[in-house]
């Protein structure tokens, strides 16, 4: 590679799934996987930007409501079929929508379970036979710095976010006599285009400026970089950890 970032040899070839590949942070790990000569697949329920990505990658594209279980274990079952075992996941996807606590009630709750959550551990059930198969297997969970830092107004949210953590530590006993390991990185405030666009005020920025020892915005790119870490060889004996990066807010 010629950016001046690591190279993993261990990546080459071998099959990555991504959940929420389309945009933002989730494009991004596509990006760089698919420059590591890893053979990428991603879900995700945007078609448009799904279809942009994969034309500029070679990815292979795969749309899916991860909502819908039955639908999350065909795409992971197609793209076994057309990669081979997935031996590398990222389970990536989220959506943090802002919402007040009079305002939900159980039907709302259990969205977003399914959208922040429960996704999570059913891809981790459909490639876990794969990895056993294979003999090893990297597990990426995508946490929040928001739920740390006691953020309020997403009550759903923080508290689907902080049940990763408690995910990630569990399956990784549990994976481990399997060498399939289990971390996660928990992002701080990226400077995604939704977020640019929703809450991403001058003020908002300063505040955020005003926690970081490091001074910058944090990038996908960032959150990137760390994935490919732990999916690579590199980090063999690295599991049940969590990874924050987030310029030093929390």
């Amino acid at each position: 590679m010629s950016d001046g970032f690591a190279r993993y040899p261990s990546l080459d070839g071998r099959h990555v799934l991504v959940t929420g590949g389309a945009t933002g942070i989730g494009a991004q790990i596509v990006t760089r996987f698919a420059q590591q000569g890893a053979r990428v697949s991603f879900l995700d329920v945007d078609a448009a930007h799904g279809a942009q990505l994969a034309a500029a990658t070679g990815a292979l594209f795969l749309p899916c409501d991860l909502r819908d279980i039955a639908a999350l274990r065909e795409a992971v079952a197609t793209a076994a079929e057309r990669l081979g075992d997935i031996t590398v996941l990222v389970n990536n996807a989220a959506r943090d929508d802002r919402h007040a606590l009079e305002d939900v009630e159980p039907d709302y709750w259990d969205e977003r379970m399914a959208t922040n959550l429960r996704h999570h551990f059913f891809s981790i059930q459909a490639v876990v036979p794969m990895m056993r198969r294979a003999g090893v297997g990297s597990i990426v969970n995508l946490g929040s710095i928001s739920w740390m830092n006691r953020a309020g107004g997403m009550p759903a949210y923080t508290a689907a976010k902080a049940a990763i953590r408690g995910l990630t530590r569990g399956l990784a006993r549990d994976l481990g006599p399997d060498r399939i390991r289990v971390n996660e990185v928990v992002p701080g405030w990226v400077h995604t285009e939704r977020q640019k666009t929703l809450w991403l005020t001058p003020e908002a920025e300063a505040r955020s400026q005003a926690n970081q020892c490091l001074k910058g915005p944090v990038m996908p790119d960032d959150i990137a970089r760390m994935v490919l870490w732990l999916a690579a060889d590199d980090s063999a004996m690295v599991t049940a950890q969590h990874f924050v990066v987030d310029g030093g807010s929390n």
